[in-house]
């Protein structure tokens, strides 16, 4: 056996394994035919790249940087237009100059897009009156219409997933690189955002970014640099049918990547230390991350790390909290002060969405905006606390201006839930939201410097 088929035999040991959210394929053999066919596809992303992702993040964990990762809850097929691809794109380009411009902190940008086709499910069916059907898992896997045909699971899209987020890359790319990304640009859009009279509180700082690039072009400075900017993708790696395919070996390294994407991370419900995911994962060499939720001790996080990251690798490993608007300042400040005991720094990063979840009385899944922004300070508080780094945030959000969480500055209630609720699975934070999120953000970075 040589080093390659010594790689690959060390990572399928995840078959092996218990594999949770996995969707029941009807037919094996169509399966194996499918990745047989995305094993023979280009690589959607280079190692080198990841590599250069995992260098930004050990920035990060020296407090160095700031990491915004954001993006649809789960991106569909249907979705991946033009406009909409820039418009996530732009929101968040806008929240990084923010962000940028508002801490004196450069901002690593990574995107929950290209890729972010499969979700985890509470239940693997889903009832409506009489009728049981599988229940929908994401468009990498099946349709979210409410029929046999729709609900049952599809090899054939895990191709189409594949082609679906090489065509979003192309434009991801077309738009960080070709003059899309222009400083100017980015800041005229920020403008529209405080003209809003509900926004006037963030107007002083959008002024004073006015200012600094007028002083800057009046100075003669080479905004030549300042057209293009590093956009890096990311997703959930929850289809191990999918990721193992475009899992490959890098010949400049040596090493395995999962190239279908920059960035992958292990959900809260798959990150059990003997199970697949975390296996699987602990096997390739991007830069990788891991939701931690509520329940988890201290000893369950050293456990994963020494599995995840046995070398700790400066930038290799990011810890995504989720624990709530009402627990994380109880519990997260005992992981951080355990994790910094043993001498570890990984990237600690919050996702203030999934623990803030609600229903309202005409039955939307909804979050409130103030529950996020609570989440955000205690995240900043239990760092403060620890003397540990506050690294970054991790939203969903979209750049449409859709009606999905309440409040915020145009203080949307449960009545415009229903004027424009878009979402297949979880309410993001709609444009305005976003950018809000990243003015407060950013003030609460300005007092930790």
């Amino acid at each position: 056996m040589n080093a390659q088929e010594q790689l690959f035999a060390e990572l399928d040991k995840y078959k092996n394994l218990e594999i949770k959210q996995q969707p029941q394929w009807p037919d094996k053999s169509a399966l194996e035919k499918v990745q047989r066919e995305l094993a023979a596809q280009p690589p959607l992303v280079f190692a080198g790249e990841a590599d250069q992702l995992r260098t930004q993040l050990a920035d990060v964990a020296q407090g160095k940087a700031f990491l915004l990762q954001g993006g649809d809850c789960a991106e569909t097929f249907a979705d991946a237009t033009a406009d909409k691809i820039r418009d996530r794109v732009k929101t968040l380009l806008q929240m990084a100059l923010v962000l940028t411009y508002g801490a004196s902190t450069p901002v690593v940008k990574v995107g929950r897009m290209a890729g972010q086709f499969a979700k985890p499910r509470s239940s693997n069916t889903e009832t409506r009156g009489e009728v049981t059907l599988p229940a929908y898992r994401g468009d990498l896997v099946n349709g979210y219409d409410f029929t046999p045909e729709s609900r049952a699971a599809d090899v054939s899209r895990l191709l189409q997933g594949y082609h679906v987020s090489a065509s979003t890359l192309n434009l991801i790319r077309a738009f960080t690189q070709g003059g899309f990304a222009d400083l100017r640009a980015v800041h005229e859009w920020n403008r529209g955002f405080a003209d809003n009279p509900a926004n006037a509180r963030y107007r002083e700082l959008t002024e004073e970014i006015d200012r600094a690039v007028r002083f800057m072009a009046a100075c003669g400075a080479d905004f030549s640099e300042l057209t293009r900017t590093d956009f890096f993708t990311a997703h959930e790696a929850l289809l191990l049918d999918y990721e193992r395919p475009l899992t490959r070996v890098d010949s400049r390294t040596g090493k395995l990547y999962d190239t279908a994407a920059h960035f992958l991370w292990i959900g809260e419900r798959t990150r059990d230390l003997d199970g697949a995911h975390v296996h699987y994962l602990s096997q390739v060499a991007n830069p990788i991350g891991l939701k931690v939720g509520p329940t988890a001790t201290v000893d369950d996080v050293l456990r994963l790390v020494d599995k995840l990251d046995p070398e700790r690798q400066p930038g290799r490993l990011t810890l995504i909290t989720r624990m709530g608007a009402g627990k994380i300042r109880e519990v997260l400040p005992n992981i951080l002060k355990g994790v910094k005991k043993e001498g570890i720094e990984p990237v600690w990063v919050t996702d203030p969405m999934h623990g803030n979840g609600i229903t309202t009385s005409t039955g939307y899944k909804t979050r409130r905006f103030d529950d996020v922004m609570n989440e955000v300070e205690g995240f900043f508080e239990a760092h403060r606390e620890a003397g540990t780094v506050p690294g970054g945030v991790h939203v969903e959000l979209t750049g449409d201006d859709v009606t999905e969480c309440l409040g915020g500055a145009e203080n949307i209630d449960e009545a415009t839930l229903e004027t424009r609720y878009e979402s297949l699975c979880d309410p993001r934070l709609n444009h305005m939201q976003s950018l809000e999120l990243a003015f407060q953000v950013a003030e609460l970075l300005k007092a930790e410097h």
